[in-house]
């Protein structure tokens, strides 16, 4: 990781903070801030996709995968924009999903790399637990709490994660491999 990639894990990881301070402090607004900031990430993701695959990804192998993923994401954003009014089912399956996902995966990686002897599958566990935990939680706070400040507060709890996560990435030394 070069230092300039670095520094940019680092300001979205205080960028993400900032975000959370924000959801904190009003909770009200904090719910439609919530499905605003899903929708524009995903749109941003979609964009960059679809654009990676128009200058360069369509010339590799496995480009096509790329731009049918921009393509869905994208009309997930669209979606979600469109349903801001009752974000409430939106912001429980999108924690549900990605981090359910995420945490099994994380939990799958981790089991392999310690099958190979690799020193940081404990690191990948943690971060795979942690995700499934926030899915859990997710399920919780969205169906048998009434209150869409609890919601609200979970997504600020699952942004503060991940921002801790990013810039705790950021700091970790990265192994270079060379081929001779």
């Amino acid at each position: 990781m070069t230092s300039i990639q670095r520094i940019e894990k680092i300001l979205a990881g205080l960028l993400m903070l900032g975000c959370c301070a924000v959801m904190v402090y009003e909770p009200d607004v904090g719910f439609y801030v919530v499905a605003l900031i899903l929708a524009l990430m995903m749109l941003i993701y979609a964009l960059r996709c679809i654009i990676f695959y128009l200058t360069m990804a369509r010339h590799m192998v496995g480009g096509k995968s790329l731009l049918f993923r921009g393509i869905i994401v994208l009309d997930l954003a669209v979606f979600t924009i469109s349903m801001v009014d009752d974000p409430k089912v939106f912001i429980i399956l999108y924690l549900l999903g990605i981090h359910a996902f995420a945490g099994v995966t994380g939990v799958l990686r981790a089991l392999e790399a310690r099958r190979y002897g690799s020193p940081s599958w404990r690191w990948t566990m943690v971060l795979g637990i942690g995700n499934f935990t926030i899915a859990v939680l997710a399920v919780v706070a969205g169906f048998f709490l009434p209150d869409t400040r609890d919601l609200v507060y979970l997504y600020a709890g699952c942004l503060f994660y991940s921002a801790c996560v990013q810039i705790a990435s950021a700091f970790r030394k990265t192994a270079i491999v060379y081929i001779q």
